[in-house]
């Protein structure tokens, strides 16, 4: 049953759930299947990976996790993951779109025109900016995984797949060569570490091939262009217009250098919108090339579907296939049907005779920022009315729009666009007085992400919650803060040099501190007197805490032993017992004994000083 054959998994129910109807698209890691989903009773395509990965223990436990991670992601430009599963073969669920991808379009031979990538770009960007900020690198941003739905919308796919099979043991089948490499940044090829800056990278590479159809860097082996790339930064052709300046500063060798976030990148494409005229129609590829990676070696035979936003939508393409056997009418069918045509006929020739304006078409709205809505909508002469829902959509996209599409309306006429408020609100757990372990762990299993406000209380006990922000609701997948408690507000030490210890406890208790005493020898100040405290007077310390009191010991002396009449060794030892040390004067022989000594016995030294002695 290796997904390489034929039709091998054409019938099979994965997971008692989703049987396999035919395949679509095929690519170096496995082949994608349109799939029944038996028990929503709906389309999906299934991504039914090599067997050959299905033995490496490593890539299994990096696609659960991936997996699991892409199923959160929600984003109008990101391609949704409905289930996963690894029986056999590893295979992942995902939305059917009948589209196509960026590269059906490109082997077929339509690129898009500067208008077209930047909108397409705009879309990407977003999906990036959403996915970066949930923690996600894609890694593999190329053609193949920007696919479009019926309505020309483009999808994002393979979030976590490209890092899974960046780990896998197994190596593809001989002859593949894998997008990862033809659109990888810089880094990705010298193997430093990644971050978003990479996915900006390959989308630049990417607009570059949609306008002009060709990749930069392009030579006859995949390691002479990582090598180029590793050398220049992308050079952006003059027929890219406005998108010049995005794709140079993107595609820049150093990370660095290049935008720091998709939000940028996103920003200024908006700006090369605004500077281009209105796009034109994308010739989409089609279902057969819906998540494909083919060779891109090869040119796949398919057939273009026209997609115009400016005209009703056109059929879908598994309907255009299979046509349906003509069937009987019933007699009341066909009269109620008449009936209706007669109707809309006459209030056709009567909005004929009126003068009510030109007709134009609804534009598509839906997906995109309400900026954007805003002017598409009013760049066909209609007026816009704006409200807003909740929806799990990310705030600020319109999630909906009425005419819808492709409808006609009369210049002048208003269209209603739904806009999303970001996800519903939901209670956010009381954490107050539990410590940050206990209060991060309900915050992310309520799922939220949580980040940390550390301020001073006077009541609330040092490392303990005080409360959230917000403090009672937030949208799911939202960033809560928890206020924690830092303890009481640090306060200063008084200066107690040179005061009595009796004062110096006083002076420390009043302020709130609690004493310690502490001893040390001093040359200067008197024993018995205060030489500091520990920490220093003037500096700050939290109220509670402990403060020492360093009191003289005044200097630091001893008195001269007796050594006369001792051997060398001996006396030398009985000195540095004492913390002193020795020096020899005179002519000096083996067993002779000490005559005399400088200072005398008896004297009172500082510890250290030098003893001479006399043989």
């Amino acid at each position: 049953m290796a997904v390489g054959g034929g039709g091998d998994l054409v019938g099979r129910v994965l997971a008692d759930r989703y049987r396999l109807l035919s395949p679509i698209g095929a690519g170096g890691s496995g082949r994608v299947y349109i799939a029944d989903d038996v028990k929503l009773k709906r389309r999906v395509a299934v991504k039914v990976l090599h067997p050959g990965l299905a033995e490496d223990a490593g890539f299994l436990r990096r696609f659960r996790n991936e997996a699991r991670l892409s199923a959160q992601l929600h984003h109008p430009n990101i391609m949704a993951v409905h289930d996963w599963g690894d029986e056999g073969e590893p295979f992942m669920v995902v939305e059917l779109l009948t589209g196509g991808s960026l590269r059906g379009m490109l082997d077929a031979g339509a690129t898009l025109t500067p208008s077209q990538a930047a909108h397409v770009g705009v879309q990407v960007a977003s999906a990036l900016e959403y996915a970066h900020g949930h923690g996600f690198v894609h890694r593999d941003i190329k053609p193949a995984n920007l696919l479009f739905d019926e309505h020309g919308i483009v999808r994002v796919a393979d979030f976590g797949l490209a890092r899974a099979l960046a780990e896998a043991s197994w190596t593809e089948p001989s002859g593949t060569i894998l997008g990862t490499a033809r659109y990888a940044s810089p880094e990705q090829v010298s193997g430093a570490p990644l971050d978003q800056r990479s996915d900006l990278y390959a989308l630049a590479l990417v607009l570059v091939e949609a306008v002009t159809g060709d990749l930069p860097f392009a030579t006859d082996t995949t390691l002479a262009t990582l090598a180029a790339r590793t050398q220049a930064p992308v050079a952006a052709p003059a027929e890219l217009g406005p998108l010049m300046a995005v794709v140079e500063r993107a595609g820049r060798v150093d990370p660095s250098d290049r935008y720091p976030d998709a939000a940028t990148m996103r920003s200024a494409l908006e700006d090369a919108v605004k500077m281009l005229p209105p796009p034109g129609p994308l010739r989409l590829a089609g279902l057969d090339e819906v998540l494909s990676d083919p060779n891109p070696t090869q040119v796949p035979a398919s057939r273009g579907i026209l997609f115009d936003q400016e005209r009703p939508e056109q059929p879908s393409p598994i309907a255009a296939r299979r046509p349906a056997p003509a069937r009987r009418r019933p007699i009341a069918a066909i009269v109620v049907g008449a009936a209706i045509s007669a109707a809309v006929l006459t209030a056709a020739a009567l909005l004929s005779t009126a003068n009510l304006g030109a007709a134009v078409v609804t534009p598509n709205a839906v997906g995109s920022t309400l900026s954007n809505a805003r002017d598409l909508i009013a760049s066909g002469g209609l007026l816009v009315t704006e409200n807003e829902r909740f929806s799990d959509d990310p705030r600020g996209v319109v999630i909906s729009q009425s005419p819808a599409a492709g409808h006609d309306i009369t210049s002048g006429g208003r269209v209603q666009i739904v806009v999303s408020r970001g996800p519903a609100p939901i209670a956010i757990p009381r954490v107050a007085g539990k410590t940050v372990a206990d209060a991060r762990s309900e915050l992310s299993a309520a799922g939220f992400a949580v980040i940390e406000d550390h301020r001073f209380d006077e009541t609330a006990p040092s490392g303990t919650v005080i409360r959230t922000k917000p403090a009672q609701r937030a949208p799911r997948d939202s960033t809560v803060a928890i206020v924690v408690s830092d303890g009481k507000a640090p306060v200063a030490i008084p200066a107690l040099a040179n005061s009595t210890y009796d004062n110096a406890v006083n002076a420390l208790t009043n302020a709130g501190f609690i004493p310690a005493r502490s001893e040390a020898f001093s040359d200067t100040v008197a024993a018995g007197t205060v030489i500091n405290t520990d920490p220093a007077g003037g500096g700050k310390a939290q109220p509670g805490s402990t403060v020492k009191i360093i009191v003289s010991k005044g200097p630091d002396v001893v008195t001269v032993p007796n050594v006369r009449g001792l051997t060398l060794d001996a006396a030398s030892a009985q000195l540095q017992a004492a913390g002193l040390t020795s020096a020899v004067s005179g002519a000096y022989r083996p067993g002779a004994k000490v005559r005399a000594q400088d200072p005398p016995n008896g004297a009172v030294v500082k510890r250290g000083a030098t003893v001479t002695l006399f043989f």
